[in-house]
């Protein structure tokens, strides 16, 4: 693939950020977290849990009432109240168009920070009002949708219309698939899935997560240096093609078994 350089274990080893013994939860990233909505509570749960088994200090989930008790339920660990924050990831399984005045105030503070921004589905549409770097993660559609092109062009030529969205929004683009194109300031990388099983829902809102904890967990190096944020991207979508075949071992998975199979991921990419 011309301009795309395949991004291996070896590549990805030194991009997960492994707590050192005076870490604590703070110095080791918060990953403020806006997902999910009363529609599809579901995303916010896959997404908040891929992070914690991704490895991040904290995670801070600020969303509607019903994913809020979804998320509780299954990662009680997870804080619910505002505070301090590295990074953000924000928009998967949400609507452009919110009706939720609490959540949309959320998601303008959160464009505003200044903090590294994870982009997800429905806030794809918000990359303009990103003031800090951000990635978007588009699927095919969605990036079609942001460039006002049809899907039938993106898909004969993903590698010409990623470069071009990185090109034209300013920011670092994941386009998904079974192989992922990852463009930004740091270069230009593919990572291609090790089990086509992935083709299934939920499993993209999984990625957003373990994104989100990568990039909180290098929000110090981010400050110094945006350019490891495309970096940062292909890593997860290392680490989500690695996991999804150690879940299914060559057949079908969860979205939280693929979850559940991110820590012995990272830990056989530390060997």
């Amino acid at each position: 693939m011309t301009g795309f350089i395949e991004w291996t274990s070896a590549d990805a080893r030194d991009l997960v950020a492994v707590p050192r013994e005076w870490d604590d939860k703070y110095s080791h990233g918060v990953l403020g977290v806006i997902t999910g909505s009363d529609e599809y509570p579901g995303a916010a749960v896959l997404g908040v849990d891929a992070a914690v088994h991704t490895g991040v200090g904290m995670v801070r989930y600020l969303g509607p009432d019903r994913p809020t008790s979804l998320v509780l339920a299954r990662r009680p660990e997870v804080v619910t109240v505002d505070g301090r924050v590295q990074a953000w990831l924000i928009g998967s399984g949400m609507d452009a168009s919110t009706d939720d005045t609490l959540t949309a105030a959320r998601m303008a503070t959160a464009l505003a920070s200044g903090h590294p921004l994870v982009l997800d589905a429905g806030a794809i549409g918000a990359s303009g009002d990103a003031v800090g770097p951000a990635v978007i993660t588009p699927h095919h559609s969605e990036l079609a949708r942001a460039l006002h092109v049809d899907v039938a062009e993106v898909a004969a030529e993903p590698e010409v219309w990623a470069q071009r969205a990185a090109d034209s929004l300013g920011m670092t683009v994941m386009l998904k698939g079974h192989t992922t194109l990852v463009c930004g300031e740091g270069g230009s990388f593919s990572v291609t899935a090790p089990t086509s099983w992935l083709a299934t829902a939920g499993t993209g809102d999984a990625l957003a997560g373990i994104l989100g904890a990568l990039v909180a967990t290098h929000a110090r190096q981010l400050a110094d240096d945006a350019g490891i944020l495309a970096r940062l991207a292909a890593t997860a979508a290392l680490l989500h093609g690695q996991s999804a075949g150690r879940a299914g071992a060559g057949g079908p998975f969860t979205v939280l078994g693929l979850n559940e199979c991110i820590p012995a991921t990272i830990a056989a990419l530390q060997e």
